[in-house]
């Protein structure tokens, strides 16, 4: 098990495998590094690290729970890369991952040899973010994780049509832990819940577009799964208007996030690599 300690203090969980070229991979908002299990094996030939934020996953809780922020979290990676001795990293990021790869970009953008966003834009829906404040911080009312398999198959049906019971079984066990007296508990730490009301209800929301801008000299790719409830088909055209460059790849069956093995998003990570290797 691979930690190290942050500038505050709190010691983090990451992975770090495989030789060749760094990459580096940030989940979504409440996932963590397991999340990359599906993409990891058709990315040899690099070498592969993947960070859990603070209070997601193996990582320590945060005492302050404002600190699950996307400008400390950014820090956090860069002190990550500091620890490895990485100058320059690829980084894939997924959803919150995304929006962390962009803050870099506008703020340390020499660390970022190319960037690859996965379902994530400088706008986001009010639906999506709807959906995700309705279940962020709160224990499914489930008994074990075959329910919770069969639960994310029936909520993700139409926006992820086709997708075996076993897939799910697997998210789920990346997303919950069977508790000892019964029931789920969840892999992060419930009071990121509390530091997005915080957040929300801290003044003028910052523009993302000028973040999203800073990636103009960085190579970049930009996948949307097809179903997306989050990163709108009008966002997703804008956004390849605004970067020259850009490569896209949108994912049929796939909503909100896809697995990053499907074979469009394999093909838009391995094109981005083409650009930074």
């Amino acid at each position: 098990m691979a930690r190290f300690t942050t500038s505050d203090g709190l010691s983090l969980y990451y992975t770090d495998a495989g030789e060749g070229t760094p990459i580096l991979c940030l989940a979504g908002l409440t996932r963590n590094s397991a999340d990359f299990s599906f993409v990891a094996p058709h990315l040899t030939g690099h070498r592969l690290i993947c960070m859990d934020y603070r209070g997601r996953g193996g990582s320590d809780h945060a005492a302050d729970f404002m600190s699950y922020n996307i400008l400390r979290e950014g820090q956090d990676a860069i002190e990550l890369m500091d620890h490895l001795g990485l100058p320059r990293v690829t980084l894939i990021g997924t959803s919150r991952g995304g929006l962390i790869a962009m803050a870099l970009a506008y703020g340390q953008p020499h660390r970022l040899a190319g960037v690859v966003l996965n379902d994530i834009g400088p706008e986001v829906t009010p639906i999506g973010i709807e959906r995700i404040m309705d279940y962020v911080g709160r224990e499914p009312d489930l008994p074990d994780l075959d329910s919770a398999a069969a639960a994310l198959a029936h909520v993700h049906a139409t926006g992820f049509p086709g997708v075996p019971l076993s897939r799910w079984r697997q998210q789920a066990e990346f997303m919950f832990y069977q508790k000892p007296e019964g029931g789920l508990g969840l892999r992060y730490d419930a009071r990121l819940r509390d530091a997005l009301v915080g957040q929300a209800g801290a003044g003028e929301a910052v523009d993302l577009w000028v973040l999203f801008d800073a990636l103009k000299d960085i190579p970049t790719a930009a996948i949307r799964g097809a179903n997306s409830d989050l990163l709108s088909l009008e966002t997703f055209a804008k956004m390849d208007d605004r970067h020259p460059g850009l490569i896209t790849a949108t994912v049929p069956d796939r909503g909100h996030v896809p697995f990053l093995d499907e074979p469009q998003s394999l093909s838009a990570i391995r094109a981005l690599l083409d650009l930074t290797e």
